[in-house]
């Protein structure tokens, strides 16, 4: 699913934000035809109706875009607002651009500003209220986990905030005989004397998370089914991890579970196909508004560094199938910044130049790279390239790494999306997490939700 990273709190969250946004087209059509604030044709209600209807879901595209959807958004209520803020300027924007297509029902563009300023003042009130009294944190799932030594523990470490359960909460974690004594530490251990199956009931388990270290002759498979007849899931901990936070648990895989587990399948010839078309479509587009960008960038450059000094950077990496191919950038560090050899690129790398700080921040680096999706080489998204000589000894120390070589690297990607910058062998693992869980799911959906995703870590610099 394209929206597996939404939590069944979020989908309702957003489905109320979407009849707020419609709520603004229709608040600001009642006080026009009130005040007369500019003259406006007489909409027949059908036609209202799906006039809001495409007023809401352009607003909520641009908050998608901007992350307004991200359920493991952190940010105060300022950065909330100005975010908001910029997604309800950009609708305005595209609403405006295809009001004329309404022909005789167009609205006067007084209309869609006063819409927009409803919708704003309606989601922040929405936003406000939702952020203090907390109206969607009561559906939530109660979980326990079978199991409370190093496996179990990942949910304790890696899922400890509480913007990190969302849609869950742990009840409590069961020893089980096997389990390492260095697991869980600060939440809730029980012992079970009595029947798995009653104690679920009584107290009133929504799901059981299957955990333990020590899985040989270790499970109540009998308890466990009873329990799931009664209608109480059973998740094992890869796929509860998978789904919770959008990664694959690359140190808990085993074989017959990559082997039984849906996804992981192979692209045919049509659908390659399909993706160079949409790739190739995408990029003559992205050329056609970008080159003016392009172009200064180059001459700035130049400027910054001398007319000598080249403009592009090609540098090799590896792509589909392990197949090198070289990817081209503008240069953003010096020209010797190599001089001793490969070398990771860090988040405040001195190497780089002053314009390079900049280009990077916002992605205008990667832009040649138009080239290597026209070419074939890359699409826009999917896991980054990685130069050869990091792949070499990535693979050797990181189980399943040559995995994401399985599909053609891309521009962006959903690691890109879930994880900050990255410059060691320890990100490059937390990335494969996500770069799997990508290979996984890959659908066409999944790619337009990471594009749309995309213009967030553009606008607002984040990420790399």
């Amino acid at each position: 699913m394209a929206f597996r990273d939404l939590s069944i709190n979020s989908k309702s969250f957003v489905l109320l934000e979407l009849l707020v946004f419609m709520a603004g087209m229709l608040i600001a059509v009642a006080l026009n035809n009130q005040f007369q604030i500019a003259l406006s044709p007489v909409l027949p209600s059908n036609f209202l109706f799906i006039y809001a209807l495409v007023f809401g879901l352009v607003s909520q595209l641009t908050s998608l875009a901007l992350g307004l959807y991200n359920s493991k958004l952190r940010e105060n209520f300022r950065g909330l607002f100005r975010r908001i803020l910029l997604a309800v300027a950009i609708a305005f924007s595209i609403v405006a651009l295809i009001n004329p297509l309404y022909s005789s029902f167009a609205l006067p563009i007084e209309v869609l500003g006063l819409a927009s300023l409803s919708g704003l003042v309606l989601v922040l009130l929405l936003r406000y209220g939702a952020h203090r009294i907390d109206f969607f944190g009561f559906h939530k799932r109660k979980v326990l986990v079978i199991g409370a030594g190093q496996r179990a523990s990942i949910i304790e470490k890696r899922m400890r905030r509480d913007v990190d359960r969302q849609s869950f909460k742990v009840h409590a974690y069961v020893k089980m005989t096997g389990d390492s004594p260095d697991g869980i530490e600060r939440e809730t251990k029980i012992s079970l004397d009595g029947s798995l199956v009653s104690y679920a009931l009584d107290n009133e388990i929504d799901e059981i998370v299957v955990a333990n270290d020590e899985r040989r002759n270790n499970l109540p498979v009998d308890e466990l089914f009873a329990c799931k007849i009664r209608g109480i899931e059973v998740t094992e901990i890869l796929d509860f991890i998978e789904r919770e936070t959008g990664q694959i648990a690359v140190n808990l895989i085993y074989p017959s579970w990559v082997i039984y587990s849906n996804g992981f399948t192979s692209t045919n010839y049509l659908r390659n196909t399909l993706d160079w078309l949409f790739n190739a479509a995408i990029a003559f587009t992205l050329l056609l508004i970008t080159w003016p960008v392009m172009l200064l960038t180059a001459i700035i450059i130049k400027l910054d560094d001398g007319f000598s000094a080249p403009i592009f950077y090609r540098q090799e990496r590896v792509g589909v199938d392990g197949h090198p191919f070289y990817i081209v950038k503008f240069r953003s560090m010096r020209v010797d910044a190599e001089k001793n050899g490969a070398q990771w690129a860090s988040e405040n790398d001195d190497r780089t130049t002053r314009i390079g700080n900049f280009i990077r921040k916002y992605r205008i680096d990667e832009l040649p790279q138009i080239y290597n999706v026209m070419r074939g080489d890359m699409g826009f998204v999917g896991p980054r390239p990685e130069r050869p000589e990091f792949v070499q000894n990535l693979v050797k120390s990181i189980p399943y790494y040559n995995e994401r070589h399985n599909v053609k690297p891309g521009l962006a990607g959903w690691a890109q999306l879930k994880y900050p910058y990255g410059a060691t062998e320890a990100d490059a693992l937390e990335k494969l997490k996500y770069d799997l869980y990508y290979i996984k799911h890959r659908s066409f959906f999944l790619d337009l939700l990471i594009l749309i995703r995309t213009v967030e870590i553009v606008v607002f610099g984040k990420g790399r």
